[in-house]
This record gives C-alpha cells, sequence and structure tokens, in this order.
C-alpha cells in the first residue's frame, strides 16, 4: 500500500484501519499463543508453556482495549 493512501482506495481512514488491524493482529497472536503454549505443554516444558499463557493475555489485553477503542470511535 502507498505510504500516500488516506482512505480513499479502502473506504477506511488509515487510523481506523490501523486500529481494526491492530485488533485482528492481537486476537490471531492470542490463538497463536495457544497452539504455543499446548506444544510446549505437549512437550513437558511447563516454562515456556507459561511464557506463551502470559504473551497471549497480553494479546488478549491489546485486543479488548482496542475494540474499546473501536466501539467508542465506530459508535457501536
Amino acid at each position: 500500500m502507498s505510504s500516500s493512501e488516506t482512505g480513499q482506495a479502502t473506504g477506511t481512514r488509515d487510523k481506523d484501519y490501523n486500529l481494526i488491524w491492530f485488533t485482528e493482529a492481537c486476537l490471531s497472536n492470542a490463538l497463536r499463543m495457544e497452539n504455543y503454549a499446548q506444544d510446549a505443554e505437549r512437550d513437558g516444558d511447563a516454562e515456556l508453556a507459561d511464557f506463551f499463557r502470559r504473551a497471549q493475555a497480553e494479546s488478549q489485553k491489546g485486543a479488548d482495549q482496542a475494540k474499546q477503542l473501536l466501539k467508542q470511535r465506530l459508535g457501536s
């Protein structure tokens, strides 16, 4: 995407698009961390599983905060 795109091509202002993208990225990462934690647990590595669970919680926190901003800004 061109650095000068400001919503004409997508119909969504950059800042709104960025917030939507961030929300999706956080949710996607939370799902990925679940898989990684399960892999670590299957291999008996509780320390690594705990690390991925903490990362998952941070991704969920980011997604929750972004969803709240979306709600406020997009009027849902």
